[in-house]
């Protein structure tokens, strides 16, 4: 039903997933590729890795230099 289409965001080709649970109940949801996925997990970074930060890991590698532990 339109509806429906409307309240999941489906266009003409999109693709759906039907789950028909044991009591008789049925889940329809949008069948998202992969990439919709991106970014819904939070990463267990506290914060972004600076280009400053690079700079000194790419030229510690190098140089050969072991990393420091703890240092982010």
């Amino acid at each position: 039903p339109k509806a429906i289409r409307e309240h999941l965001r489906l266009k003409p080709g999109d693709r759906v997933k039907f789950f028909v649970h044991p009591d008789g109940s049925v889940v329809l949801l949008p069948k998202l590729p992969a990439a919709a996925l991106r970014g819904i997990i939070k990463s267990r970074r506290r914060r972004p890795v600076t280009i400053g930060e690079m700079t000194e890991a790419a030229a510690e590698g190098a140089a050969g230099v072991e990393p420091r532990a703890g240092r982010r």
